[in-house]
Formats: C-alpha cells, structure tokens, sequence
C-alpha cells in the first residue's frame, strides 16, 4: 500500500511537469517554433522528463522485481489516461476531438509520451543497473 501512495505522489509530480510543459510549450515554443517543432520538441521534453523523475524515484520508490517496475508504468499510464479523459470531458470536449491528440497530427508526439509514461521506470531501472556495473 505505501509503495501505491508513493508511485501515486510520484505520478502527480510528472503531471505538475506535464502541465508546466505545455505552459511552456504555448507560451514559448508555438511562437518561437510553430506547430509542428514546438509539438515534436514538447514531446521529447516532457518524454525526457517522465524518465528522469522515474529514475530519481526509484531508490524511494523500493522497486526490486521486474513486474513491480511494469506495474508502476503502467499505473502511471492508467492515471494519465483517466486524468486527460476526465478533464477533457469536464471541459466540454468532444471524445473526436480529445482523440485527435493520438493521431500525430501537426507534429503532436503524446501516444510516444504516454509510451514513454508506461515505460520509463523499466528504462530508468535499466540505466540505474548500466550505471552500477
């Protein structure tokens, strides 16, 4: 239960990010880069990000067996789905238009973020053990 409440704390910490992301994506990136760049470059950042906060985390998190990785990413996934939903049926949108955030378009990498999301606790275990030997 207490690494639950912990992997739990660790994902709002990535939303926080998320949410600053793309604060700096619209504020900074759109206007400097256009559209496409500014998605592709939001996209590798806040991908970057999400591992870096899994690798930090996981000394805190106590995480030893492989399925005990898979299962936090994919914790992590299910709460960013039900977040993203959640919010963009609170705001009135349309299931065709949240949708439209996994087809690619104008650049828009977030089906690789939420990939990225699922997996990087297993590739930030993999560099903490590349990094130990």
């Amino acid at each position: 239960m207490l690494k639950a409440l912990k992997a739990l704390a660790v994902w709002f910490s990535i939303l926080a990010l998320a949410i600053a992301n793309g604060l700096l994506r619209e504020t900074l990136l759109l206007p400097a880069f256009g559209t496409p760049s500014a998605f592709i470059l939001s996209g590798l950042l806040l991908s970057a990000l999400i591992i870096a906060v899994a690798w930090l985390s996981l000394p805190w998190l106590h995480l030893h067996r492989p399925g005990q990785v898979w299962l936090m990413g994919f914790g992590w996934l299910a709460l960013t789905l039900a977040f993203e939903f959640s919010f963009g049926l609170a705001q009135g949108k349309s299931w065709p238009v949240m949708l439209e955030a996994y087809t690619f378009k104008d650049g828009n990498l977030w089906p690789v973020v939420l990939a990225v999301t699922a997996c990087a606790p297993f590739i930030a275990e993999k560099i903490r053990r590349k990094a130990r030997n």
